[in-house]
């Protein structure tokens, strides 16, 4: 199932952005004055390796790595029960990570737990029989050409409401289908991993290949009315709330009204539809004609998604086309990919874990007086803004006076993971059917929300999450235990480097609350219009200026898309300028502490074929460019050190982009 809104994680994909030019930094060590980037990390990218089973290695990663290294170590010696759970939740936890973890039974196994699943797709007969069975279907999170969910309504957002959407494409992003020279590599490198997968599982070449031919030619149909990466940027636009009977009578071909109302209890009043475009094409892409393709699409989407839970052959090969796109030179390693199947299946008991292992109390309350200082910081900005008329800027200020902040990791864990009893082995337990049991426990609870109120509570990220997030709906900002160290922040760490870290991250998700979308959305979470007119008007054209900043720059054999990284590019201007002035405000301020940690934060290195991947879907502007140009825009990095014209790193005064 597609998120509904791809581009609201704060920094989500940070952790996979671009490191810089390994050629310019090996050669020839440039000056601070010329490409600080380059400069500062130059040492570091001399020396990083990265990982054979990663496509990237820097900041963020280096973070990763750490927590895979002490979790993993950790949940090891549980398995060996020399060391104690703690708690329920976490106990059967481990008994999932043991089944995930025994490759031996799972291997013995080979596809046949598989086997049912591809039953269910094959034996459907027609739409009809698909619809009569879709409630089913959907509560066992089985594919299907659209997704249905629950989630809060951007509307009114002390509610839950039913949304309908788009379905993923195999090639990930429509951009891929419209150069046929990049459509035939990708859909060729695609149809070898599937036809692969399904031979495993018991077809015949000949059979393998004919059901991957009718995939891919369904999957290409969908393509034109999907939303692009540059188009999802724009999350506000997936709020199109219809009439649910409306809705239901424009799609002729499969009736959703019977399956929801048993899903729901009854018809809702509206559904709200994420890509309308798609769902206006559907009965040209659903219908009688091109069922036998939507069955061998929804085979092969079947057997790349269990793959996981197989044997080690299957999960090898799954992920071979993961990894030619990103440039990862092998699969990780069986222990590895246990623990992450497990972890992410158990995500909040595992985040609660780390942060309460790894995460101390003074450190928590540290950062949460600098999250409480830098909120001041941005109402004073706010206050002293000169584009901004009165009442905008009071209901601006209020927004971040009702923002809740989330340090380190919830309290507990939601109640639905108290549900969750694994079967053993020793009882007949499978991985897959435990994998299953608790996708069902949990779809069923998110459902069961429909029409019931938003717990506003809730943490978006787990503890042992390497991000932060600003999440509009609930206008919250989160940040997990996992990011909370060094280079980002450390108690060791002077004042100043911690706010060129953590404090500039910090800042950029309250700068997600006045970017271009969260700019849409009141201190509760409702798509509104809280502004004037004229302010609005002058919020777009300053957000222009950032996107001509960016766009058409070249990285990786491309260019830089300014629409597309706009709203994340507002948020680290902002962050960056509101992080600077908290630290200003410090009893010791050494603003080259804080520049330099800034761009240390950034620094990655990562493979081409990864770095032309994220260039063509996030919504992030590569590592280098982010840190490079945000730094031009700043009259005290070029105070600091002594930037003057003719330096690379210089920008003319009336060229630097302030916006808040």
């Amino acid at each position: 199932m597609k998120k509904l809104i791809r581009s609201m994680l704060g920094i989500a994909m940070a952790v996979t952005l671009f490191a810089g030019n390994a050629m310019a930094v090996l050669a020839q060590a440039p000056s601070l004055k010329d490409d600080f980037y380059d400069a500062v990390n130059a040492e570091w990218y001399a020396s990083a390796e990265i990982p054979a089973d990663k496509p990237s290695t820097g900041g963020f990663m280096n973070l990763v790595d750490g927590v895979e290294k002490a979790l993993m170590a950790d949940f090891a010696a549980m398995l060996g029960e020399e060391k104690q759970p703690g708690n329920e939740q976490l106990s059967q936890f481990i008994e999932f990570y043991r089944l995930a973890s025994d490759f031996e039974t799972r291997d013995a196994a080979g596809g046949k737990p598989l086997l049912p699943f591809m039953e269910r797709v094959e034996h459907l007969e027609s739409l009809e029989d698909f619809a009569g069975q879709l409630k089913e279907w959907m509560l066992e999170g089985m594919p299907a050409p659209f997704g249905v969910f629950v989630e809060a309504d951007m509307g009114n957002a002390a509610i839950h409401a039913l949304y309908i959407a788009d379905p993923g494409l195999f090639l990930m992003d429509k951009s891929y289908y419209a150069d046929e020279q990049t459509k035939a590599a990708l859909q060729g490198a695609y149809a070898q991993m599937s036809t692969k997968l399904l031979v495993m599982a018991g077809k015949t070449e000949a059979e393998a290949e004919e059901i991957v031919r009718q995939a891919l030619a369904f999957d290409e149909s969908l393509a034109p009315y999907t939303k692009s990466a540059e188009e999802a940027s724009d999350y506000t636009k997936m709020y199109n709330p219809m009439n649910f009977s409306e809705f239901d009578a424009q799609i002729k071909s499969v009736n959703f009204s019977a399956p929801i109302e048993e899903l729901l209890g009854e018809v809702p009043d509206k559904v709200i539809v994420a890509n309308p475009d798609y769902f206006a094409a559907f009965d040209a892409l659903v219908n009688d004609g091109t069922f036998p393709a939507m069955k061998s699409w929804m085979l092969v989407n079947t057997v790349n998604a269990f793959a996981s839970y197989l044997s080690d052959g299957f999960r090898v090969e799954a992920g071979s086309f993961s990894r030619m796109l990103s440039g990862v030179a092998e699969a990780a390693s069986r222990e590895k990919s246990a623990y992450y199947l497990a972890a992410g299946t158990f995500s909040e008991p595992v985040g609660i874990y780390y942060g309460q292992t790894y995460f101390g109390e003074q450190a928590k309350q540290d950062v949460r007086h600098m999250v409480e200082a830098i909120i001041d910081t941005y109402k004073d900005r706010l206050s002293a803004n000169v584009w901004l008329s009165d009442d905008t800027r009071a209901t601006a200020i209020s927004k971040l006076t009702a923002m809740a902040i989330n340090v380190g990791y919830p309290d507990a864990a939601r109640p639905i993971y108290s549900q969750i009893q694994i079967k053993p082995a020793a009882e007949g337990g499978t991985l897959i059917d435990n994998a299953m049991d608790i996708t069902r426990l949990m779809l069923l609870d998110s459902f069961s929300k429909w029409n019931k109120p938003v717990d506003r509570g809730l943490w978006p990220l787990s503890g042992d999450t390497v991000n932060a997030m600003y999440s509009p709906m609930n206008n919250s900002i989160n940040f997990p235990a996992a990011i909370l160290q060094a280079p980002f922040y450390s108690l060791e760490q002077p004042a100043c480097a911690n706010y060129g870290g953590i404090g500039a991250v910090i800042a950029h998700e309250i700068s997600h609350a006045f970017d271009p979308n969260g700019a849409k959305v009141d201190e509760l979470g409702n798509l509104k219009n809280w502004w004037t007119q004229a302010d609005y008007a002058k919020f777009e054209e300053l957000s222009q200026t950032m996107v001509k900043e960016f766009d058409g720059l070249e990285h990786a054999g491309g260019v830089v898309n300014g629409t597309q990284t706009m709203a994340e590019n507002v948020a680290d201007a902002g962050g960056l300028a509101c992080a600077l002035e908290a630290a200003k405000r410090e009893a010791d301020v050494d603003l080259k502490a804080l520049f330099t940690s800034w761009a240390t934060i950034w620094r990655q290195k990562a493979t081409p074929e990864y770095e032309a991947l994220l260039l063509t879907l996030d919504v992030h502007a590569p590592s280098k460019l982010r840190a490079n140009i945000q730094l031009q825009n700043m009259d005290d990095f070029h105070a600091a050190f002594d930037i003057r014209e003719g330096d690379g790193m210089y920008r003319a005064p009336e060229e630097r982009v302030i916006i808040w």
